[in-house]
């Protein structure tokens, strides 16, 4: 009687699934991902400066409506002249940031290992963006009104801050933060971010009183341009001051590193001022004032890295390996 074998098929493994075949596919580095970070960051801080170029060159009704630029065309016409091509290029910037966003969120899914913290970051930097252009399209339906001008600089200052959180926790490893310096002057470099902030706030007070609308015949905010410029110059003085004292404290406690970044802020801070103080006495030139919205952009990171350096996340000690397991005894043989 014949014995009937089955014949076994190999079993075959399950096809990966959609996003593990992306990933084999297309890996993002750690060096890769960075480097989008920083495009992000370079970036908003560019759509800063060219849309001070827009004010600047009274093309901030270039495009009169929005979203449209004109009630019948999305896209500026040749009639509209420079001041549409300025107002409309700016817009189309506006695109170019949100793509460098969306490729960083892309970029964090398809990294690996997963980082922790990261995604939300880059989430909230990517929907930053349009937030801040809806902004943008309120001051043009306000006719520039300066306080909304502000509202746009200041939307676009808290871009740039989740973008710099968002490089600076890439750089970072996943482990606890843990301080570096005494908690008081923890809270003297948190009490300079907050005067910082000031400084920028006041700074749009400024900047809606004096000349520079954006569009001829623009209203301004009715402030005295020489008082509030005043309680600006205090607020900058005050801002040099802490800077100054968080050199001497990180260096007494030894923080060599927080102490560059403390160094480093205070001459952001000094060529900033000094461009300010020029500015005013020379009558507000459109490329020193356009020079000084970039300053502000520094001033904000290099403030921001003052604070992130009284902190650091340092690699978790490696998990000793298991040992082997002991090799049992050959018996001898005769």
């Amino acid at each position: 009687m014949r014995r009937i074998c089955a014949v076994k098929r190999p079993v075959r493994s399950p096809a990966p699934a959609a996003p593990q075949r992306l990933l084999a596919r297309f890996p993002v580095s750690a060096a890769l991902l960075r480097r989008l970070a920083l495009a992000s960051i370079i970036a908003n801080v560019g759509i800063v400066v060219t849309g001070g170029a827009v004010r600047l060159t009274d093309s901030g009704l270039g495009c009169p409506t929005w979203p449209r630029c004109t009630d019948a065309s999305y896209v500026a016409t040749a009639a509209m002249g420079v001041h549409g091509a300025i107002e409309f290029g700016n817009r189309l910037l506006t695109f170019a940031v949100g793509i460098i966003a969306a490729a960083v969120v892309l970029a964090v899914l398809l990294h690996r290992p997963r980082r922790q913290g990261v995604l939300p970051l880059a989430v909230a930097v990517l929907f930053g963006i349009p937030a801040q252009a809806v902004i943008g399209g309120f001051t043009v339906l306000s006719d520039l009104n300066p306080w909304v001008v502000g509202l746009h600089f200041l939307a676009s200052m808290v871009v740039i801050a989740a973008a710099y959180a968002l490089w600076r926790r890439i750089k970072d490893p996943d482990a606890p933060a843990v301080p570096v310096v005494p908690a008081p002057l923890h809270a003297l470099a948190l009490l300079t971010t907050l005067a910082s902030a000031a400084v920028l706030v006041v700074g749009t007070w400024v900047t809606g009183s004096g000349p520079h609308s954006g569009d001829h015949g623009a209203k301004r905010n009715g402030l005295d341009p020489e008082t509030i410029s005043q309680v600006h110059a205090d607020g900058v003085f005050l801002l040099i001051g802490l800077s100054v004292a968080l050199i001497f404290a990180f260096r007494a406690v030894g923080a060599r590193r927080a102490e560059r970044a403390a160094v480093v802020l205070v001459a952001v801070e000094l060529g900033q001022g000094l461009i300010g103080f020029v500015q005013y006495f020379t009558h507000l030139p459109a490329v020193l004032v356009g020079a000084h919205m970039l300053g502000s952009c520094l001033v904000l990171l290099a403030t921001l890295s003052v604070l992130w350096s009284t902190r650091e996340r340092r690699p978790l000690p490696a998990e000793p390996a298991a040992a082997a397991p002991a090799a049992e005894p050959v018996p001898a043989t005769a």
